[in-house]
C-alpha cells in the first residue's frame, strides 16, 4: 500500500520507470510517507542508515560499485544539511545520487515553524539539477510535478553523471497508506545523436504508423536552406501537416498558418478534438498561435516530441514524451531518410487546410486591422518585418505576406519594451533591405527614445497604430469601466508627430480610409531619402469590436451553433431555466 501523498507516489512511479531501485533511508517523520511506501514494495532494495551524513557516503559507495543511481531520503530541517559533504563528494566524483529532502508547508517558512529551514536549492552548484515540487491540488500541479521529477532524473546521466536534488514540500504529516496502486506517469525520454541508432529507428517506426503528425514551427530568426528542405521532405513522406507562423520564418509550399482557426474566439474544443494530432513535433522558440492553449485542453491524449539542441525539457503542450537533443536539420533529415518510399496520404493535411480555408475575411471597416492589412500585404519580398507585441503579431498573421520576408517579434518574453530598438538594430544590420515595423502606441512611447539613434537609415518604415491606449485590454475583456481606461488601458491623447519630425523622419498620418490610402502609397516607396513614419489614428474599443465581429462572422456554421448552445447553457445556469424561457418568449412575440 502506498502513501496518500501523490507527490511521493509520482516519484516512486517514475523511479520504477527509470530503473532506480536502491534507497538509503534515514529515520524521520516527514519522509515516512516515502519510506513506508517503498519498504513494502518488493521492487526496491532499502538500507537503513540513521545518520544522514553517513547515509550519504554509504549511498555514494553503493552507487559507485553498482554503477547506477541510488536514492537517499531524509526528513526536513538540519537533517538535510548533513547531506552536504557526501553530496559535494558525489558531485566532484560524478556519482549519480538522488537526494530526496522532505519539507514543510512553504507558507510557514520564516514563521517560527519548528524543524523548518529554507531547503530550496540548498545544495546550489554541487548538484546537476535541483527542483522544488509543488503541493498537488489539481491536474496542472500533477503535470508540473511529473515534469520536474523527470527533469531531475534525466540529469543523472546527461553529458556526464552526478547528484540531483528533489525537495518535497507537504502541508502536514501524513501517516495514511491506503492507496493500492501507483499512478500512471509519463517518463520523458531524451535521445542524443550519439545514442544507439536502434533507439532512433524505434521512433521512426512510431512515425510510420501515425495517421496525424503536426510539425509546429516556433519562433526562429535564422532558418537554413537545409532545414527548409528537410522539413519539406519529411512532409512528403509522413502523414503530417506543418504549422507555420511568420515569426518561425519557415517557408514551405504546404505550410499552414493556424493563427485564426485555432484562436479560442474562433474555434471550439469539439473542433480541436476532431483535429487533434497523434504526435506534435515542435522546434524553435515560442509559438504564438492558439494551438498551445487549445491542445493543452487534451493533455496526455497525444505525444509531444521536442527538438531541443541543448536537451532541455520544454513542455509547451503539457504532453511531452521525448526530447531530441539535436538540430532540427538532423532530426528531419534522419527521419525523412528512414521513411524510405513512404508517401504522405495528406488526409490530416487536407483536414487542417480545409479548416484554415473555411475562414471568411470580410471587408474590414476603418480600424487597426484594416490599416495593418493595407500595409503588410504590400511589403515587398526580401524585406524585414518586425511585429511588436500581441495585436501586431495577431493581426499580421491573418493576412498573406509576400515570399522571403524575414519576420521578427520579441515574443521570447512578450514584453512591451524594446520592440522599436530591436527593429532598428535589424534594419541597421541589413541597410540594403526595406525594413518595416508595425507597432502600437504604448509600445512605441515606451521605447520612443530610440527614434533619435544615429544608425537609422532610409530603409526604415514605421507604422504606428495610435488608438490612444492598450486595445489588447479591450480585446481580452480586462476593460471593466471608465476607471480601467486610467489604470489598465492607459488611455491618452499623445501624438508622435512632433518627436518624429524633430528627428528627421518623413511624417505621414491617417484617420480614415481615404487618408490611409494616400499615406500607404507614400509609405511603401523604396526611393525615399529619409526614414518614414506613418501614424494611423484609430479608436481602441472599435478596434477590439472589429476583431470580435471578424471572428463571429467568419466562424463556420457548426461552430456558430455550438457557441449559441453554450451561451444558452450559460444563461440558464446563471438566471435559471424559468427566467430564460420567459426571456426567449419575449423575443418570439
Amino acid at each position: 500500500m502506498y502513501t496518500e501523498l501523490k507527490t511521493y507516489r509520482i516519484i516512486i512511479a517514475l523511479m520504477k520507470k527509470y530503473g532506480i531501485k536502491h534507497c538509503v533511508l534515514s529515520a524521520g517523520s516527514r519522509n515516512v510517507p516515502f519510506v513506508h511506501s517503498i519498504e513494502e514494495d518488493p521492487y526496491f532494495h532499502c538500507y537503513s542508515v540513521v545518520d544522514e551524513r553517513s547515509a550519504g557516503y554509504f549511498a555514494l559507495g553503493l552507487a559507485q560499485e553498482l554503477n547506477e543511481p541510488v536514492v537517499i531520503s531524509c526528513t526536513s530541517s538540519t537533517a538535510t544539511c548533513n547531506y552536504w559533504p557526501p553530496v559535494a563528494e558525489a558531485f566532484y566524483q560524478g556519482v549519480p545520487i538522488v537526494v530526496l529532502t522532505s519539507d514543510r508547508d512553504p507558507a510557514m517558512l520564516g514563521q517560527w515553524e519548528d524543524q523548518m529551514i529554507d531547503q530550496v536549492g540548498m545544495y546550489d552548484r554541487h548538484v546537476r539539477k535541483s527542483v522544488n515540487l509543488p503541493i498537488i491540488n489539481g491536474k496542472d500541479d500533477e503535470i508540473f510535478c511529473q515534469r520536474l521529477v523527470n527533469e531531475a532524473f534525466l540529469e543523472l546521466n546527461h553529458h556526464g553523471t552526478g547528484p540531483v536534488h528533489i525537495n518535497i514540500p507537504m502541508k502536514s504529516y501524513n501517516n495514511s497508506f491506503n492507496i493500492k496502486e501507483l499512478p500512471e506517469v509519463q517518463k520523458i525520454d531524451r535521445l542524443c545523436i550519439d545514442d544507439a541508432e536502434s533507439l532512433w529507428e524505434a521512433k521512426a517506426e512510431i512515425l510510420k504508423k501515425s495517421r496525424r503528425i503536426l510539425v509546429a514551427c516556433g519562433q526562429r530568426s535564422y532558418v537554413s536552406p537545409e532545414l527548409k528542405k528537410s522539413i519539406a521532405e519529411f512532409f512528403e513522406k509522413y502523414n503530417s501537416a506543418v504549422s507555420v507562423e511568420y515569426m518561425s520564418n519557415v517557408e514551405i509550399e504546404e505550410g499552414l498558418n493556424l493563427n485564426v482557426c485555432m484562436d479560442a474566439r474562433y474555434t471550439t474544443s469539439k473542433k480541436v478534438k476532431e483535429l487533434l494530432p497523434d504526435i506534435v513535433i515542435s522546434f524553435g522558440g515560442n509559438i504564438f498561435s492558439g494551438i498551445k492553449e487549445q491542445f493543452r485542453k487534451f493533455a496526455g491524449e497525444f505525444e509531444h516530441w521536442l527538438i531541443q539542441e541543448d536537451g532541455r525539457v520544454v513542455d509547451a503542450f503539457k504532453s511531452i514524451t521525448t526530447v531530441f537533443e539535436c538540430k532540427p536539420e538532423y532530426f528531419f533529415g534522419f527521419f525523412a531518410d528512414k521513411a524510405g518510399e513512404m508517401k504522405n496520404n495528406r488526409e490530416y493535411f487536407s483536414a487542417l487546410k480545409a479548416y484554415v480555408d473555411s475562414v471568411v475575411f470580410p471587408e474590414f471597416p476603418y480600424s487597426h486591422v484594416y490599416a495593418v492589412k493595407e500595409v503588410v500585404e504590400r511589403i515587398p519580398s526580401n524585406s524585414i518585418l518586425h511585429l511588436s507585441i500581441n495585436d501586431s503579431i495577431r493581426i499580421a498573421n491573418f493576412f498573406k505576406l509576400n515570399s522571403s520576408i524575414k519576420t521578427y517579434a520579441n515574443i521570447g518574453t512578450h514584453g512591451i519594451d524594446g520592440c522599436l530598438s530591436s527593429f532598428l538594430g535589424q534594419a541597421a544590420a541589413s541597410p540594403e533591405k526595406q525594413s518595416f515595423l508595425v507597432i502600437g502606441d504604448l509600445a512605441f512611447f515606451y521605447d520612443m527614445n530610440a527614434i533619435r539613434l544615429r544608425h537609422i537609415g532610409k530603409n526604415v518604415h514605421i507604422l504606428l497604430i495610435n488608438n490612444e491606449g492598450g486595445s489588447e485590454f479591450y480585446f481580452n475583456r480586462m476593460w471593466k469601466n471608465e476607471a480601467s481606461d486610467l489604470h489598465t488601458t492607459a488611455r491618452h491623447n499623445t501624438r508622435a508627430e512632433g518627436w518624429v519630425k524633430s528627428n528627421n523622419f518623413i511624417y505621414l498620418s491617417a484617420n480614415d480610409k481615404e487618408s490611409l490610402a494616400r499615406g500607404v502609397k507614400e509609405f511603401m516607396r523604396d526611393d525615399l531619402e529619409k526614414p518614414v513614419f506613418f501614424e494611423v489614428f484609430t479608436e481602441m474599443k472599435k478596434d477590439s469590436d472589429t476583431l470580435y465581429d471578424f471572428f463571429d462572422l467568419s466562424r463556420p456554421k457548426d461552430i456558430k451553433s455550438e457557441t449559441i448552445r453554450k451561451s444558452k447553457e450559460f444563461i440558464k445556469s446563471t438566471i435559471g431555466q424559468e427566467k430564460a424561457q420567459k426571456i426567449a418568449g419575449m423575443f418570439k412575440k
